[in-house]
């Protein structure tokens, strides 16, 4: 199927046909199993460029994500993991409701920010999950990103709203294979205000300056997460870089 950037339309905005029929799948079933907490909506811009960034707990979570933003408005564009994409049926929707196939931690996995960049340009929604494969803390708190949503952010100059989301976890814990369906399992998905990178502008290729910008964006996801868990997350940052555990993959298998 030809990728297509042309500038978002219909309602929610940037929809498409395979998009419709995927959210008319999914959404009852989503309903179902999930009690809906829902804020911080009238910070999504109704229309133009835009990234919306969160962080990423379980398999589950970016289908109540999309479905948070599609029930306000936006029909997100994401570039995901192409082994997702190869799933029969699976992958045929994906790439009708536009998302991207990217093939993570390799050559061509640059390739994502361009890809990104085209789809801003459009003027549609782009979701990012900064840390690029789910959280590696054991208490699922936002761990170290990588610098690729800040290098976006400086390049792109669109509003970049934050989000956090909790209870995804509860229906299928990291790398689980079964989700509890019943009870309903209450998901809280809040978006926070414009960050502003503005200080940042014209420093893509200046790493300090990238790695500030990422803690900037990940410290405001946390604060996000802390007000719904009514916790303080630990003052130290889960680094995968600074552990043993694989920087993609399961990283509990094998594990007791």
């Amino acid at each position: 199927m030809k990728i297509s950037y042309d500038p978002p339309t219909g309602k929610p905005l940037g929809v498409t046909s395979w998009f419709r029929f995927g959210a008319n799948v999914v959404r009852p079933f989503l309903n179902l199993i999930a009690k809906r907490d829902w804020r911080g909506a009238e910070n999504l811009p109704k229309s133009g460029a835009a990234i919306a960034v969160c962080n990423h707990i379980s398999h589950v979570d970016p289908l109540i994500f999309t479905h948070f933003l599609y029930n306000n408005g936006r029909a997100v564009r994401y570039l995901g993991k192409a082994a997702v994409f190869k799933v029969p049926v699976i992958g045929r929707v994906l790439l009708g409701a536009g998302q991207i196939p990217v093939e993570r931690e390799s050559a061509n996995a640059s390739d994502a920010l361009q890809h990104a960049i085209a789809f801003l340009k459009a003027g549609h929604l782009l979701g990012v999950y900064p840390e690029g494969t789910l959280t590696r803390d054991q208490n699922y708190w936002p761990m170290k990103a990588k610098t690729g949503i800040a290098r976006l952010a400086i390049i792109s100059q669109v509003p970049v709203i934050p989000c956090a989301q909790w209870g995804a976890q509860k229906i299928l814990p990291a790398y689980g294979k079964l989700p509890k369906l019943f009870p309903r399992t209450k998901v809280t998905v809040v978006a926070g205000k414009p960050l502003d990178f503005s200080k940042w502008y014209g420093k893509e290729n200046d790493q300090a300056a990238l790695e500030e910008a990422t803690a900037f964006v990940m410290a405001a996801i946390t604060n996000l997460l802390e007000e719904i868990r009514g916790e303080r997350a630990p003052a130290e940052i889960f680094d995968p870089k600074k552990s043993n555990l694989p920087r993609i993959g399961n990283f509990k298998k094998g594990k007791r």
